[in-house]
C-alpha cells in the first residue's frame, strides 16, 4: 500500500459486519465511510471522494446495491468498487460489472479477498476455465436469482415473475446451493 492513506466506503446495511470490515481496513491503514443504504452514500460523497467501495448487493429498505454501484460510478469512474453479496448469481455478477463494479464477491468473504479484489481489478487472464457443465440445479438457481434481482429483491415479486408460490420460493433460496 502506498503511504498516502486510502478512502474506502463501505455500503453495507449489517451493521455487525460493516463494524468488522471498518475496523479490519482502519488496521491496514484504510480512512473508512460506511453507509447503510444508497441516500447515506450519496450523502457521503458530497464531502468525500473514495478511491474504493465494498457494497452489499441487496440493502435493507429495498435499495439495491445495483443502484449504489451505479450511483459510486458515475461520481468517479476510477474508483475501485467491490460488490459482496450472499445472493451471487451469474445475472447479478454481469451486471455489477456493467455498472462499474471492478469485482464480485460471494459472502462469506473477508479483508483479504476483498483487498485482492482491489488489487486484481485489472483482471487475470490466466484464470483456470472449468470442464465441468453446468447442471441444471445451477442454472434453476441462477435463474431464480436473476429473477430476484429484477424485482428488486422481493421475495412476493419474483415468485409471481417465476409462477411459483411464494413460500415454494423462499423455501429454494433457504437451501443450500448444490453444485
Amino acid at each position: 500500500m502506498s503511504s498516502e492513506a486510502r478512502h474506502l466506503l463501505i455500503v453495507e446495511d449489517d451493521k455487525v459486519f460493516a463494524r468488522t470490515l471498518t475496523r479490519s481496513f482502519e488496521r491496514r491503514g484504510y480512512i473508512v465511510h460506511t453507509a447503510t443504504n444508497l441516500e447515506e452514500a450519496q450523502a457521503l460523497l458530497k464531502e468525500n471522494s473514495p478511491s474504493n467501495a465494498v457494497v452489499d448487493l441487496k440493502l435493507s429498505g429495498g435499495d439495491s446495491g445495483l443502484e449504489c454501484v451505479k450511483a459510486l460510478h458515475a461520481h468517479d469512474a476510477d474508483m475501485l468498487i467491490v460488490v459482496l453479496t450472499g445472493y451471487a448469481s451469474i445475472a447479478t455478477a454481469v451486471e455489477a460489472i456493467k455498472l462499474g463494479a471492478c469485482h464480485y464477491l460471494a459472502k462469506p468473504s473477508n479483508t483479504d479477498d476483498i483487498e485482492a479484489a482491489f488489487e486484481r481489478a485489472a483482471g487475470d487472464t490466466t484464470v483456470e476455465l472449468t470442464e465441468r457443465q453446468t447442471s441444471i440445479k445451477t442454472l434453476e438457481w441462477e435463474h431464480i436469482h436473476e429473477v430476484l434481482a429484477a424485482s428488486n429483491f422481493n421475495i412476493s415479486e419474483a415468485a409471481r415473475r417465476l409462477g411459483m408460490h411464494r413460500r415454494t420460493l423462499a423455501r429454494k433460496l433457504g437451501k443450500s446451493r448444490i453444485k
